[in-house]
């Protein structure tokens, strides 16, 4: 049948299952926004406050439910102020397919009104980006894009198409998008020489990163570590992929990870990393990380292997596959037995517990109580420092594509358009965000969007009228020259939650932080809990930048050291 490029766009996003699109209309884009207009009830359209909201949300909706996000804008300024968020998804390896329009064909290089070269500026940012100059091409480039969106490695993915391109018409035929199995790259032998690696580890550690969330390998992970009886650890993005109740969880690692996982992974023979890319956060001084240790990789993508930390061996292959293939055969030998390790492992535990100041309303606090209060079932977003720090320490993360925060690219802003995305995407769970008051001001104008549509997130502002990480080095490093950290205003946070159409709590102290998240849940409306903390809170355990990760210290180590 004859259709016009604008309807072909929406046929292609319904083959892709697609049942909601985040953007912002504009003049090259109306011819889109026009039949948007007349299949209004085929789509959940959600018109953010800023197109990087829209990306943002297309973010937070992907990561949350595994499905392709897409997000819309228009030519110019409206595809540059994409840019943060497709960057931020392609860092943490998101699917995300981002349509933009740009001028008539015969316009484009000739600096027309509001044109940029969008797919040349993303090139560096994106899995792969197309211009679409003829409407017959239109279709199969929509459904490459969703492919490679979501295959291998996921990211995202740039359609830019001519404005005069939506109006021209062709033929279309609707295809049927068919499910995709992983492509099988690797070996029995590939199998059989990491179980040798295992079977001769007397002292393992699990380092679990984000492609165990993203291949869906959480059951197959905890059948793993069982197997091979090794404590685990994770990263920022490897959050829930293992439960973070297990007993053999010592959690997180790295710059702000634990004594117990930093001390462990210094200290083992093997480290056994899956879907981790060996973040320079993550490893600290590469020359002396697991040193001790032989390392065995297993990565989706063949370019993380030896990129940063060389291994002994590696595998190339989706995660859950490879796992499912070497649990068969590690349950086929005699149980590996570690108790000795684990038992040093789990005095470590004891010995250097998480902690914080009791006496006063904290962060940590905050995120223990509403851990308490969601059971760990609640999809948690973040912004980027030291609340972002404090959430993924002290909220139990027991289920993966739960925790939603910009690990790569460290985007101050990201955390409340991801929540609304994931609100979309699960209307029956409870989606909060955590915030600084510095990342809060980069992007509350969408507490509008929120509002305009009735979702019910929770935005809770982690305020202590200053950037706090950026203050925390600059008191340790720095001399205490808070040069520009400081917040000298009258900004009210509650005031500019109601003027946008929020219920807001404000809270200062310990005995009403259990009262106002409660009534937040209860409400069926977007909340704001405006939480006020001291400004010299830090975040603990800590890295210096470039150091070994045996050297992380505490407020604890900083007083004996003084």
């Amino acid at each position: 049948m004859q259709l016009t490029g604008a309807q072909i766009v929406l046929e292609c996003l319904k083959e892709q299952k697609v049942d909601t699109v985040f953007g912002y209309p504009g003049g090259t884009i109306l011819n889109i926004y026009d039949e948007l207009y007349k299949q209004h009830d085929d789509f959940l359209h959600i018109r953010t406050s800023h197109e990087q909201g829209a990306a943002h949300a297309a973010d937070g909706y992907a990561r949350s439910t595994g499905k392709v996000g897409v997000c819309m804008a228009t030519s110019g300024p409206g595809s540059t102020n994409l840019v943060t968020g497709i960057a931020t998804a392609y860092m943490d390896s998101v699917p995300m397919v981002a349509i933009t329009c740009n001028v008539n064909l015969p316009l484009l290089g000739k600096d027309s009104f509001q044109e940029v070269d969008i797919a040349g500026i993303t090139m560096p940012i994106t899995k792969h980006g197309y211009i679409v100059k003829d409407v017959k091409d239109l279709a199969s480039t929509i459904r490459k894009a969703f492919k490679i969106a979501r295959t291998g490695r996921p990211g995202p993915v740039l359609v830019d198409i001519t404005k005069d391109v939506t109006a021209k018409t062709c033929d279309y035929r609707k295809e049927t998008i068919a499910d995709e199995k992983p492509e099988k790259k690797y070996t029995s032998d590939d199998i059989n020489a990491a179980i040798k690696m295992i079977k001769a580890s007397k002292r393992p550690f699990i380092y679990v990163g984000g492609g165990a969330v993203i291949s869906g390998a959480s059951a197959e992970l905890k059948k793993f570590a069982e197997l091979v009886d090794s404590p685990v650890c994770d990263t920022l993005m490897g959050k829930g992929a293992f439960d973070g109740t297990d007993k053999k969880y010592t959690g997180m690692i790295g710059m702000h990870g634990t004594k117990t996982s930093n001390f462990g992974v210094s200290e083992c023979d093997l480290l056994i990393t899956l879907g981790a890319r060996f973040s320079d956060r993550v490893t600290g001084n590469t020359k002396t990380f697991a040193s001790k240790a032989k390392i065995l990789q297993i990565d989706i993508d063949a370019a993380e292997i030896n990129k940063n930390v060389r291994a002994n061996f590696s595998i190339v292959g989706d995660l859950k596959m490879v796992l499912a293939d070497i649990n068969k055969k590690l349950e086929k030998i005699d149980k590996l037995d570690h108790s000795e390790w684990l038992k040093k492992i789990y005095e470590n535990k004891k010995k250097y517990p998480l902690s914080y100041e009791t006496d006063k309303l904290t962060c940590p606090y905050i995120i223990e109580e509403l851990d308490k209060l969601t059971d760990g079932k609640a999809i948690i977003s973040t912004d980027v420092g030291q609340h972002q720090m404090w959430a993924a320490q002290y909220y139990k993360f027991r289920y993966p594509r739960t925790f939603l925060t910009s690990g790569g690219l460290g985007t101050m802003g990201y955390g409340l358009g991801a929540c609304i995305g994931a609100k979309a995407g699960n209307k029956d769970k409870l989606c909060v965000n955590i915030a600084g008051d510095g990342c809060f001001r980069m992007n509350m104008n969408e507490l509008a969007t929120a509002s305009k549509y009735n979702l019910p997130i929770i935005e809770i502002v982690i305020n202590n009228n200053v950037l706090g990480m950026v203050r925390q080095w600059q008191t340790l490093f720095y001399e205490q020259h808070y040069s520009e950290t400081i917040f000298e205003d009258k900004v009210d946070y509650c005031k500019v939650a109601e003027g946008l159409g929020c219920m807001a709590i404000k809270v200062t102290k310990k005995s009403e932080v259990s009262a106002a998240l409660k009534k937040a849940i209860k409400a069926n409306c977007p909340v704001v809990i405006d939480c006020h903390i001291e400004e010299d809170d830090k975040v603990f355990p800590m890295v210096p930048a470039g150091a070994s990760i045996s050297e992380a210290f505490d407020a604890g180590d900083l007083k004996n050291k003084k």
